[in-house]
């Protein structure tokens, strides 16, 4: 039985934000939240202790569209639902239109998902330096080609499409309203911006104004805002700032899977607040660990992957280095169980210690991309060539 936060005293009330549903094609998502699709952290348990807390939709880890249509047993294992979860969401990754298409059609013909996500947005070198992610949108055909077709798939199940992109490559190659109308003429169901560019990956602060900015170019289509959403009230600023329809979370809810209790609250004008004390904790990242185990059938793996989650679980919190390190290396949930009893379990709610960002932030760095892969808006014979290998993994993240 999953235990709540209990300590839910209110803090300062919001502006009632009167934000209607967000509208999906045929999808109606009640709450206008969206779960980051984040690799090895949006799985099935995660998201499972998510939806626990409070409404909106919940996109699984990224996935490459080769891998799908190869249906390598990771990347059906990555867009795996559990039977109540609904809507199904899934994120693709691909670098040609072929294989994005395929992939798009297999999850359509046999009922895999109920809403598709593009991914160009990913920043990791080992994609971007192929072409794929935040580097794709500045080809406007591949772009273009691969925008059309995922729709054109979809659309055969009747099964809405939407994009998730960052402002460019850096500030003298931004793409984000270029890409932002090509998908709007091609039919995707919403477009979400993460306000930073490649070259950023996660360093610096999120250009809001650049949100806002698209936001006024696309009145006919829903958009998304994304980037430094640590709070409640974070989210609320950002509409209040940007006019968006809604906001995606990806690091802010890294330990926190209580935050999109605190998303519905707000957007519902409710001023409770979960603000869990130690042992509250203790018993989420039990929890955690144990759907992880039932998620990967394998306990062994399950508390491997329990183990990066503990530092941003107890962010803030009054707990030893010594057993912070302890629980980073737990074999099995017998172990997790008696580290966790040592922990004091009568600690409140430590204040604002735990709030504010959370993740790697890193320094900006310079984007690594194909050769020569600015001198033209267009695909060259070469560069098609050499995105034969950006989908070799499973997952791009």
């Amino acid at each position: 039985m999953h235990t709540r936060p209990t300590d839910t005293r209110p803090g300062p009330a919001p502006a009632r934000l009167d934000l209607p549903p967000l509208q999906l094609g045929n999808l109606t998502i009640d709450v206008p939240v969206v779960l980051a699709p984040m690799a090895g952290v949006t799985n099935k348990a995660f998201r499972r202790l998510c939806r626990e807390y409070g409404g909106g939709l919940y996109v699984t880890e990224m996935v490459t569209a080769r891998a799908l249509v190869e249906r390598r047993p990771e990347s059906m294992r990555i867009i795996d639902h559990d039977p109540d979860e609904t809507p199904r969401s899934i994120q693709i990754y691909g670098v040609d239109a072929v294989h994005v298409g395929r992939a798009v059609r297999m999850v359509v013909e046999e009922d895999r998902a109920d809403h598709i996500d593009l991914n160009f947005g990913c920043p990791v070198p080992k994609v971007t330096k192929r072409g794929g992610g935040s580097a794709l949108p500045w080809k406007t055909d591949l772009f273009t080609a691969i925008v059309r077709t995922a729709v054109e798939e979809a659309s055969r199940g009747d099964v809405p499409v939407t994009i998730k992109m960052r402002k460019g490559i850096d500030d003298d190659h931004l793409t984000h309203l270029e890409a932002g109308r090509i998908a709007r003429d091609h039919g995707v169901a919403a477009v979400s911006l993460h306000g930073r560019t490649l070259e950023q990956h996660y360093s610096g602060t999120a250009d809001w104004d650049a949100i806002a900015q698209l936001r006024e170019a696309l009145p006919d289509v829903p958009v998304l805002g994304n980037g430094d959403i640590w709070s409640a009230e974070d989210a609320v600023r950002m509409v209040e700032q940007t006019g968006v329809d809604g906001v995606v979370i990806g690091r802010g809810c890294q330990g926190r899977p209580w935050l999109f209790g605190d998303l519905q609250a707000a957007f519902e004008g409710r001023p409770d607040r979960f603000r869990p004390g130690v042992a509250d904790v203790a018993r989420t990242i039990h929890r955690h660990a144990e759907l992880l185990v039932e998620t990967f059938g394998d306990e062994a793996k399950g508390l491997r992957e329990i183990r990066k989650h503990v530092a941003w679980y107890f962010k803030g919190y009054p707990v030893g280095g010594a057993l912070r390190a302890r629980m980073a290396q737990v074999p099995d949930l017998a172990t997790l169980r008696e580290l966790l009893a040592e922990l004091d379990l009568d600690q409140g709610y430590p204040g604002d210690a735990v709030e504010g960002p959370r993740g790697r932030a890193g320094t900006p760095k310079r984007a690594q991309l194909p050769h020569g892969w600015l001198d033209s808006r267009e695909l060259g014979d070469a560069e098609r060539l050499g995105l034969v290998a950006a989908e070799l993994d499973v997952s791009g993240g």
